[in-house]
């Protein structure tokens, strides 16, 4: 089957850094699924391993863990899925990943496809859903309702919201929950973008946190999510949230962050790491199967839209280099697809 892989971990800009290559097919056992891949995306995830985790041995490492394709095996213990299934997932950090022709994937991580988007713009959605949904939901602990009614009582600050994550964080907190949403974002097209998305307001990350949030007379938020750049906002999202607000991280803070500044508020601190449930099986392992179905559900319902930014056609070693550049560069709006072999 047709993969892209590397051996070593290279500048982006490098010869080697993405080469395309032949491996076999693997075959389902188990719970897996055999899937044929039909579109990817790709995420900040995929350029991180390959600049920092070289591959082991002679074998090549094949990155990228969004995926939408047909069901083409079942493995024996297979309860949820049979051949000819579409469907949609996110992968597990200690697998291979999908950009490969075919794929193997636990089914208890794998959702339905939704019916009322194509196979590029499904793609967009997977990681970032998941990643999404736990932070509102498991770790903030923000309540799911019928039909959201903006009390004011609870308000969630997003930073980095134009970005893969931001972008359906933005669709589900304003559609399930009844926080006040408010978005951060530096440019005018991606303000523009995280407005269209739902946000009740975009304030601009380049400037204080709580100096744009007091402009909007709002005092403080109940809960802040941290999506980029926790390090360089840290003292600002300590000043903006409530006393015992919460608050959630994704990213790899590069500088020391004095988390006892967090202490007089009794500010809690929640990390978010969707491959947790994959990576140790956890007990509760079939929840990303089960949000995955709900928010398929939201889409074909209409409450839910793509976060497709670009479209970078064939899968393939050059198109995956572009994609890495332009996300390294961290001026994407969206996600990044590409779609076929």
């Amino acid at each position: 089957m047709k993969a892209i892989g590397y051996l070593k971990s290279l500048d982006i800009t490098a010869q080697d850094s993405l080469v395309d290559i032949e491996l076999p097919t693997p075959t389902a056992k188990g719970r897996d699924l055999l899937v044929k891949v039909e579109a990817i995306s790709v995420n900040p995830v995929d350029t991180k391993i390959r600049a920092n985790v070289p591959a082991e041995g002679d074998d090549y490492k094949v990155l990228g863990w969004d995926a939408v394709g047909e069901v083409i095996e079942a493995g024996e213990q297979a309860q949820f899925y049979s051949k000819g299934d579409k469907v949609w997932y996110a992968g597990d950090l200690t697998r291979p990943g999908t950009n490969s022709e075919y794929h193997l994937v636990d089914e208890r991580i794998v959702g339905r496809k939704p019916e009322t988007l194509s196979n590029a713009e499904a793609a967009a959605l997977p990681l970032t859903a998941i990643t999404a949904w736990e932070m509102l939901f498991d770790r903030l602990g923000l309540e799911k309702v019928r039909q959201p009614n903006k009390t004011g009582q609870e308000k969630i600050l997003i930073i980095g919201a134009a970005g893969g994550v931001g972008s359906i964080m933005v669709q589900l907190a304003a559609q399930l929950t009844d926080a006040v949403v408010i978005g951060t974002a530096s440019r005018p097209e991606s303000q523009q973008w995280v407005k269209a998305l739902g946000a009740d307001y975009v304030i601009d990350h380049r400037k204080p946190l709580s100096s744009e949030l007091k402009r909007l007379e709002i005092d403080n938020v109940t809960h802040l999510a941290s999506l980029n750049a926790t390090d360089q906002h840290f003292d600002e999202i300590v000043e903006s949230l409530a006393p015992q607000g919460k608050l959630g991280l994704i990213d790899d803070p590069q500088l020391p962050i004095d988390i006892k500044l967090m202490k007089a508020k009794s500010i809690s601190l929640h990390w978010e790491f969707m491959y947790t449930r994959s990576m140790f099986n956890t007990l509760d392992i079939e929840k990303q199967r089960e949000l995955l179905n709900t928010v398929s559900e939201l889409i074909d319902s209409g409450r839910i839209k793509t976060t497709l930014g670009e479209h970078y056609g064939v899968i393939n070693a050059d198109n995956l280099k572009r994609a890495h550049a332009n996300l390294e560069s961290g001026k994407a709006i969206g996600k990044i697809v590409l779609e076929g072999f």
